[in-house]
Order: C-alpha cells, then sequence, then structure tokens
C-alpha cells in the first residue's frame, strides 16, 4: 500500500463509554464514513469504521476493535488519512486543497502575496493564506470572482488586486 497522504479527519476526543470518538471531518466525500471503510492513523495503523453518524464537519465514529473509553481516549488528537489513489479523479481545472500548499500567490498586478501555507475549510468559501518573506499572512477568499489562474503544475495562484484585501488599501 502507497503511504497514506491526505488528511480526511482528526480525531478530537473520546465521546461517551462505547468507544466512540468524535472526529472533526474533513472530508467531502460522503461515503468516507460509512461502516467497512478504512482510514490510517499518521502512524500507517489501519481503522475500520463499525458505526458513524456524520453531522457536517463533526463525526461521531466506533471503529472495529475500539470498545471502550479508555481506547477511545488514546486515539485522542491522531490524523486520519487515507492513500491519494483512493481519491476520485477531479475534472479538468479542478484541484485538491493540498496540492496548493506551497504554490506561490501574485496578484494580477505582480504583487507577491507570499506562498500558500494553509486551506481553511469554510462552509461558504475556503480560504487560502497566503504567507511573505516578512511572515505577513494574507487571507484569500477562494471567490472565482477573486481567482485568475490556478497553475498547480507551474506552483502559481494569480488573484486579482482588490484594494484593502490582496493590495493596499488606497484610501489610507
Amino acid at each position: 500500500m502507497e503511504p497514506p497522504t491526505i488528511l480526511v479527519g482528526v480525531v478530537a476526543k473520546a465521546h461517551g463509554v462505547r468507544g466512540e470518538v468524535l472526529v472533526r471531518n474533513r472530508s467531502d466525500n460522503p461515503e468516507r464514513w460509512s461502516p467497512g471503510s478504512v482510514v490510517f492513523d499518521e502512524n500507517g495503523t489501519a481503522l475500520t469504521v463499525a458505526e458513524a453518524r456524520v453531522g457536517g464537519d463533526r463525526v461521531f465514529i466506533r471503529f472495529e476493535g475500539v470498545a471502550d473509553r479508555e481506547h477511545a481516549e488514546a486515539l485522542r488528537g491522531r490524523e486520519l488519512r487515507v492513500p491519494r489513489s483512493w481519491l476520485p479523479d477531479l475534472p479538468e481545472g479542478a484541484w485538491w486543497p493540498d496540492e496548493l500548499e506551497g504554490c506561490r500567490v501574485v496578484t494580477e498586478g505582480g504583487r507577491d502575496l507570499g506562498v500558500l501555507s494553509e486551506v481553511v475549510r469554510h462552509p461558504a468559501n475556503d480560504l487560502w493564506v497566503a504567507v511573505d518573506d516578512e511572515g505577513v499572512e494574507t487571507s484569500v477568499p477562494v471567490v472565482p470572482d477573486l481567482l485568475v489562474e490556478v497553475d498547480v503544475a507551474g506552483r502559481r495562484v494569480v488573484v486579482r488586486d482588490l484594494p484593502g484585501l490582496t493590495a493596499p488599501d488606497t484610501d489610507a
């Protein structure tokens, strides 16, 4: 098996006394947490879903072999991952969020916003956090009107100049 590489969830805490855990969901695949599905922790240990209740970005899961609170508590903080090869193919022009991390973010006018360091998931739209060489962070909302070009292979993202957001505020 190839190494697990895609983050699909993080165990937040134990829930109840029967081995259930609360997972912060990072997957948009509705089948990810179906009984019988498998995820891997950061050590490569396979965890098979026995039961799950999905509620948006929170999932209550009981994994096979995790029968009590003590064992569930031992999973706290574990990152849950799957191999990239398990992900479906994307349509042309689409990308996975982790593919963007490390891309250089610039504006149409050539202003360097830095390197995309994080993709923050939000219900309305994701935010891309770019950090420049001086440590200044710029949060870029991922909306079609702001994106000009996303070149994953070239490791470059171009966004529109928007005063107060991606360009210095001209009213100051």
